[in-house]
Order: C-alpha cells, then structure tokens, then sequence
C-alpha cells in the first residue's frame, strides 16, 4: 500500500485507488495529480491501496479486499490482513475510494445511505446516479468509514482514468481541499437502494439483454443462460449487471428511491 499526503498536519480527507488490481483507474489518477503540483489549503491523503494485485493486474491475489473490512492484521491472506492497515490509515477521513466495472461506461457514486456525507459530496461529482448499498453487500469499505465510492468508468479504459482525474478534483473541490474559488457544478442525482443479488450458475454461459438504471418490467427478458431466456418476476432496476463482471452473480436489482 502506498500513502502520500499533500499539506501539513493530520488529514481528515483522504483518496483511494486500486482497491481492485485490475481496475487500474484510481492509481493513474492519483499519480497524475500527485505530479500536477496541486495547491490545497486542508491536508490529504492519496492511497493506491492493492499494489500487489495491480501490478499483476487482477482483481486479487488470494481474497476480495472489498468484501473483507475490516480485517484482521494476523490474518493468513494478504488482502485481509491489508483490509485492517487501509482501515487503520483511512479512520476518521471524509474518503474518496475509485473503481471502474464492466458493466457501465458513466461515472456514478455508491455509499451506504443517503445523508449527511452523500448530501454534502455527490451533487458536486460527475456522476449519472448514487446507489444506497444500506449495508446489503457485506464486508465492503462503505460500511465502515465515511466513504463515498465511485464507479469512473469501463474498467481498463482511458477514460476512466481520465473521470477519475475530474471526480477527485471535483471531490477536493467540494471538501475544501484545494486552494482558491474552485468551480463546480451541483446536480440532481437519482437514487437507487440494493435490494437482492442476481445470482448466476458459475458453469454456464450467459448473456445480459438490458441496461443498467434502466426499469425491467415483471416477465421482460433481462438474460439468457445457456440461450434460455431469464424473466423478471417483479419490476426491477438493474445496477452494475454483466455477463462477466462477477463470478456468482450477473449483478444487483435495486428500486428507484428517489432524488438527491
């Protein structure tokens, strides 16, 4: 794990990239700033958190770093015992971690709950949407600190990196990091919450037939496994789907909640 902080005194906001190896996104990014002599009036820190697995470029070496929080530091696999030092670095900072997916091109934000924190950040980001996990998915950065994750874009390409430049300028800016007037525009943001896992049979083949935030209407087609037709059986909205993106799961259902 690598840890650079610009500005003197203890940092109460802090950057992460590279959770995920191969979503590579959030290192270039913060590599690029760290060399674009950013003039900041609060202290920050910039964490490129898995090395390891990004200088192999996958998304883990032995076990999900995202679905291990909080850690346990005498823990046998790598990314357990680096979920506990992430922890421990990040405690107490206002956070913005950096992902990518293979599932939707457009910036859009994950946080545990609406609320202060989401109120305060997400208008101010470049984002399509803001998904409320509400503690649905177990054992992930967001439910432990005061974290707003953000998907910057398919995952590998230039131009998520190239968001993920703007989404932490736009995060500096929106905190009061950087020094001067920073203009930034403010948004409404629709609001998604989890509700269920669309699981899928490892063994078999499939194919995605819908849109991500787009609305999949009870008995629509949403899938094929093994060219036999998935139906919905209630309306749902689809978030993060894909025929690859997960081992066991094609991805989430979730409602649309509401406007932020």
């Amino acid at each position: 794990m690598r840890v650079e902080q610009l500005g003197e005194g203890e940092p109460n906001f802090a950057v992460v990239g590279s959770i995920h190896g191969d979503e590579p996104c959030g290192a270039h990014a913060i590599e690029t700033l760290l060399d674009a002599d950013l003039s900041i009036d609060r202290p920050v820190k910039f964490i490129i958190a898995n090395e390891r697995a990004l200088d192999h470029n996958v998304r883990y070496t032995e076990t999900d770093l995202n679905r291990v929080f909080p850690g346990d530091p005498d823990a046998d696999a790598y990314e357990t015992r680096l979920a506990h030092e992430l922890l421990k670095e990040i405690r107490g900072c206002t956070t913005l971690s950096l992902h990518s997916t293979q599932s939707y091109s457009h910036p859009f934000a994950i946080v545990d709950e609406t609320g202060p924190l989401a109120e305060t950040i997400c208008p101010h980001l470049s984002i399509d949407v803001l998904v409320e996990t509400g503690g649905f998915v177990k054992n992930t950065l967001v439910g432990y600190v005061d974290v707003v994750e953000v998907e910057c874009g398919m995952q590998g390409s230039k131009q998520a990196t190239e968001n993920a430049i703007e989404l932490i300028r736009e995060f500096l800016g929106a905190t009061g990091v950087l020094s001067g007037p920073v203009e930034t525009e403010t948004s409404t943001v629709p609001v998604y919450q989890l509700q269920r896992q669309i699981p899928k049979d490892p063994e078999s083949s499939y194919a995605v037939h819908v849109d991500n935030f787009e609305r999949v209407d009870a008995g629509a087609p949403y899938a094929t496994s093994d060219e036999t037709e998935i139906r919905a059986e209630e309306p749902f909205y689809p978030v993060l789907m894909s025929s690859q993106g997960y081992e066991r799961q094609l991805g989430y259902a979730a409602d649309r909640s509401g406007t932020l």
